[in-house]
């Protein structure tokens, strides 16, 4: 066991030696070696990354510079949700209720582009896709019908999905920036709000267009009239806040254009991809109008034309 003076410091013979020479000169200890190899060390990484200190100096004052326009990391925020939210959001889309506004409750100031770029797209490929079995099954029965797939709906599709979802957006949110700088007691949304809006709104024609494809052409008005009672009652609930302030006739002007632009596309799509085309389906076994013969039958001799039956 060692004793308590052999753990402690003792001087070198060679820093006595020294004093004993020179007695001005000075000696540094190990605490002061250790201190300044310590701030030489941070003093060097200062001033190797200057990248990383700037960013901690911005988070922290909390004024974090926003990205250029014309960079990547502009966009990238807009896509910066994950799963679980993108599924909240939907289910409040698919039910809608009232005193639930999808903006506060489901957006929470945090709006994104994945969930309705990707319902556009899903949407536009589902109506093409429906569309061109319809038309096959439509026409199965005609002996002289060959399937041509119809790839001009897929971009017909897309361009009506994308420019509704906005188009009528961005008139819409202008509209509310106009009506705010007027009176000032309407509210507006964000325009990204205003389009995340109307993207998720869109969710539910996408099953609606598969069940299109049951030949059923009363349920298929049923199931158009209530995917767009449903969606709108979304868009309504919606901007209901923000628009009650104003004054009646506006509120009732600018309700009735989006309740009618809505059931516009739903009526447009089922029009468009799903008309019926029985009646010029030729049909199956047609009839064949036998001719009968003429038949000779013996006559008098006195009788100049032949009885015919």
């Amino acid at each position: 066991m060692a004793t308590s003076d052999e753990l402690q410091f003792h001087e070198f013979n060679e820093a006595a030696d020294l004093l004993a020479v020179n007695p001005n000169a000075t000696t540094t200890s190990i605490s002061e070696r250790q201190s300044h190899v310590a701030v030489n060390v941070s003093a060097g990484y200062e001033e190797g990354e200057p990248g990383e200190e700037t960013d901690k100096t911005e988070l922290l004052s909390g004024q974090k510079r926003q990205p250029s326009f014309w960079t990547f990391e502009y966009y990238q925020t807009f896509f910066d949700v994950d799963t679980y939210q993108v599924l909240d959001r939907i289910k409040g889309a698919l039910l809608p209720l009232p005193g639930k506004n999808f903006v506060r409750h489901h957006l929470r100031n945090n709006p994104d582009l994945y969930g309705p770029f990707w319902i556009c797209a899903t949407l536009a490929f589902t109506l093409a896709v429906s569309s061109n079995v319809a038309h096959a099954l439509e026409k199965r029965g005609d002996p002289s019908f060959r399937y041509s797939p119809q790839f001009h709906k897929v971009t017909i599709a897309g361009l009506v999905t994308y420019c509704y979802a906005w188009l009528v957006p961005l008139a819409l949110w202008g509209y509310l920036q106009w009506r705010k700088g007027l009176s000032g007691h309407v509210g507006s949304y964000s325009f990204l709000e205003t389009v995340c809006v109307y993207g998720y709104s869109l969710f539910v024609y996408i099953p609606t267009s598969i069940l299109w494809l049951i030949p059923a052409a009363w349920l298929q008005w049923l199931l158009m009239a209530f995917a767009a009672a449903l969606s709108g009652s979304v868009l309504v609930l919606a901007f209901w806040p923000l628009l009650r302030s104003d004054s009646k006739p506006a509120t009732l002007a600018a309700l009735a254009a989006i309740v009618s632009l809505h059931v516009l596309l739903a009526v447009g799509c089922k029009l468009y991809f799903f008309q019926t085309l029985s009646s010029t389906i030729p049909p199956l076994h047609p009839l064949v109008t036998a001719q009968h013969p003429t038949v000779l039958l013996p006559h008098p001799a006195n009788a100049s034309v032949p009885l015919r039956h």
